[in-house]
């Protein structure tokens, strides 16, 4: 009997063990199968011209001329300050000659390759051979060892989305917080009016090979383009397995992060271009052993080989990364900035201070805190760690200051950017048209229309009520601390430009658009570019106005706001409009090259909805997992509509149309040590528009008043 029961007991176990084995075996080798044909996505292994191995005499040579280079750096340093210029050589020459000073220079990787016999950088995998796990510190003194790996694949540099509740307090239009706790959570991440890639459309333009044609030039000329330039994964695709409720990215995946991009004092960004392989386009990326041997800690000039992008532009003077495009299939350079407030030590006193990013950004292994504060991205590694300027500069930073009373008074109602950020680069775009590009013989490509661009205050960027929490399409919320009804900023100051000069210049970015596109009507088109709410019907604009009141206006009472400086954003795009509601309707993208080649923007949206994600995104499993809760977030009521919109290669319910309210990016670099005066915000014709404030009549104009100080002081 008991025989019995062991053969059987035997039996199970072994039942037991093959359906374990038989899951793992589905999870790992068929799901990941039927899922890259599902998607149509394909994963490779991969290689890059620039690993090769060295012989054991190359790599001395190499250390020895990147130890000269990190002293004489290091040397340059200490004697800058030197005023006399032959004592300053004389000096230098002396230190690059000190035993200890050469020994204390050393690259510190170069021993440990050395010392390892690497002679080839592999890539995840040789930096995996010493940091297979990391020690975290967290802001309570705990010290965990995490898996550096999946450290990196699980944050949002790698995957730009994530589903941690809360983000940025993101509020959908519905009136839930995206993702909250007992919600059922999706995966979010930015949602981009600025690169014709809205939302998580980087599936479709990825990577991208334009054929460009320079006055000039015999032929084509290719040129990359895409998503991957700057996110540091390095496969065919984004992680687009991160965005579903099951399974992971392969690992040919993982081995093309780009550790080096963000770590090496060396990395040459001339490796960063397109290249065509049997599988597809990828990006590729520095994995010389140059690069490798100069790890260190990040700095700056690291995180602004791919922020410098997003913040000063391409063609800020001070973008290093924008003077290296591509030893072969150069990159594209984008005209307008999307922020236009650069980090550099030209235009931000941090940065002039050495300030380094992650002094602020304090890391946790390879998540980076972004803040409480913030409207532009739902996906937010690290939510709850606050980074602002109170951590360093106390609550009252006036100090020196014969008016700190007054100044350190203004800090419960006033943020310190809105003092502190003066102006944007003049190269900032707050109106992109994508429908109507226009040829740049330079470049020989079609590029969008920036119909207006500007760093000044109230054009290129203003002031809104913010208490920490935004909409889902990036509007700040908040209001005025009396509470009041008035202050109503997604009817007003989002949703309408009055600036006579800024009309007067759509005015005639419109009519020099009408030489090449003589269906514009010039007034409509200005007409909804500065009042987007004229797109509405009077049906919308009731529940558009009651979603507000119902759905939004708690929130903005909530907690405690100030005024904060908002860079102003609109972009024309093609939509969806079976997906429709009184906030806008669903973008949707282009092809890359069509776009950028041809001009013909409708063929270009024609074009990226054939890709296969896309198909999929217009089909019952996507709607069930996930595109119903994001159209309910969205404002859209009744879910999502699948009715695919190309039909028979012709665009079916497609339709050219601003969105309906400005984006208000929040900006936080730039900032200059000198502040505003009294007189720009409290004169008859400051910078503060105290009405649209929401102040009443009579407290508007007595802030308006030039003496307020003088008044403020007898009082």
């Amino acid at each position: 009997m008991n025989d019995w029961i062991k053969t059987r007991t035997g039996r199970w176990a072994l039942i037991g063990l093959g359906a374990v084995l038989l899951l793992i075996f589905a999870y790992q080798v068929i799901y990941p199968r039927l899922f890259e044909a599902y998607v149509g996505k394909a994963n490779a292994p991969l290689t890059y011209p620039n690993s090769r191995a060295l012989t054991d005499a190359e790599f001395e040579a190499l250390a020895d001329e990147l130890t000269e280079a990190a002293r004489r750096r290091a040397a340059e340093a200490i004697v800058r300050d030197d005023q006399d210029p032959f004592a300053r050589e004389v000096k230098l020459a002396m230190l690059m000659r000190t035993p200890s000073f050469v020994r204390d220079h050393e690259p510190s990787h170069i021993r440990y390759f050395r010392d390892a016999g690497i002679r080839r950088y592999a890539g995840p995998e040789t930096c995996l051979t010493c940091h297979a796990t990391i020690e975290v510190r967290r802001p309570d003194g705990r010290i965990d060892e995490v898996d550096t790996l999946a450290d990196i694949v699980n944050s949002v540099h790698f995957k730009f989305q994530s589903e941690t509740p809360g983000g940025f307090s993101t509020v959908g239009y519905d009136g839930r917080i995206v993702n909250a706790p007992g919600s059922r959570p999706i995966p979010v991440g930015k949602i981009d009016r600025a690169c014709g890639i809205p939302g998580s459309f980087s599936w479709t333009g990825w990577a991208a090979l334009i054929e460009s044609r320079p006055a000039g030039a015999e032929g084509a000329v290719l040129r990359s383009e895409g998503c991957g330039q700057c996110h540091i994964g390095g496969n065919y695709q984004p992680a687009t397995e991160k965005m579903m409720p099951v399974g992971d990215v392969p690992g040919v995946a993982k081995e093309g992060i780009d550790c080096l991009i963000c770590h090496a004092t060396d990395y040459d960004m001339n490796q960063r271009y397109v290249m065509r392989d049997a599988v597809g386009l990828r990006w590729n990326q520095d994995r010389s052993l140059r690069a490798a041997l100069t790890v260190t800690r990040v700095a700056n000039e690291y995180c602004l080989r791919c922020h410098q992008h997003n913040m000063g532009g391409d063609v800020y003077l001070h973008n290093e990364a924008a003077q290296a495009l591509g030893e072969r299939n150069q990159r594209l350079l984008h005209k307008g900035a999307k922020r236009g407030n650069p980090f550099s030590p030209a235009d931000d006193v941090h940065a002039a201070a050495d300030i380094q990013c992650t002094d602020c950004h304090r890391p946790q292994g390879h998540k980076l805190p972004r803040g409480k504060l913030g409207v532009d991205l739902v996906a937010n590694d690290l939510p709850d760690v606050e980074v602002s300027c109170v951590t360093c500069h106390s609550q009252a930073p006036h100090n020196a200051s014969e008016d700190k009373v007054l100044l350190n008074g203004h800090i419960a109602r006033i943020a310190c950017e809105t003092c502190h950020i003066r102006e944007l680069q003049p190269t900032n775009v707050v109106l992109r048209d994508w429908v109507h590009p226009t040829w740049k013989a330079e470049e020989g490509i079609y590029e969008p229309t920036d119909v207006y661009r500007s760093g000044e205050v109230n054009k290129g960027f203003t002031f809104l009520w913010f208490n920490g929490k935004g909409t889902f399409l990036a509007n700040a919320l908040g209001n005025n601390p009396n509470g009041t009804s008035d202050y109503d900023p997604l009817m007003a100051q989002l949703a309408r430009i009055d600036d006579p000069e800024v009309v007067a210049a759509v005015r005639e970015a419109a009519r020099a658009l009408k030489v090449r596109y003589p269906q514009i009507d010039v007034e409509a088109y200005v007409e909804a570019a500065t009042n987007p709410l004229s797109q509405l019907t009077p049906e919308q604009l009731v529940e558009r106005r009651r979603m507000i009141e119902e759905n939004l206006r708690a929130y903005m009472n909530d907690g405690e706001s100030r005024i904060y400086p908002f860079k102003l954003f609109n972009a024309l795009m093609y939509e969806d409009m079976g997906n429709q509601g009184p906030f806008g309707a669903m973008i949707l993208p282009f092809d890359y090259p069509t776009y950028y080649e041809t001009g013909q923007t409708r063929e270009a949206v024609a074009a990226a909805l054939r890709d296969p994600i896309l198909v999929r995104m217009y089909q019952t499993p996507f709607k069930l997992y996930m595109m119903d809760e994001f159209m309910a977030y969205f404002g859209v009521a009744g879910g999502w509509r699948t009715n695919y919109p190309l039909v028979d290669g012709a665009l079916r319910g497609v339709e050219a149309h601003w969105m309906r309210q400005m984006g208000s990016l929040k900006i936080s670099h730039g900032i200059q040590r000198a502040g505003r005066t009294c007189e720009e915000c409290h004169a008859r014709n400051g910078i503060l528009d105290y009405r649209a404030l929401g102040y009443s009549p009579e407290r508007a104009a007595e802030l308006a008043r030039p003496d307020i100080l003088e008044a403020a002081a007898v009082r």
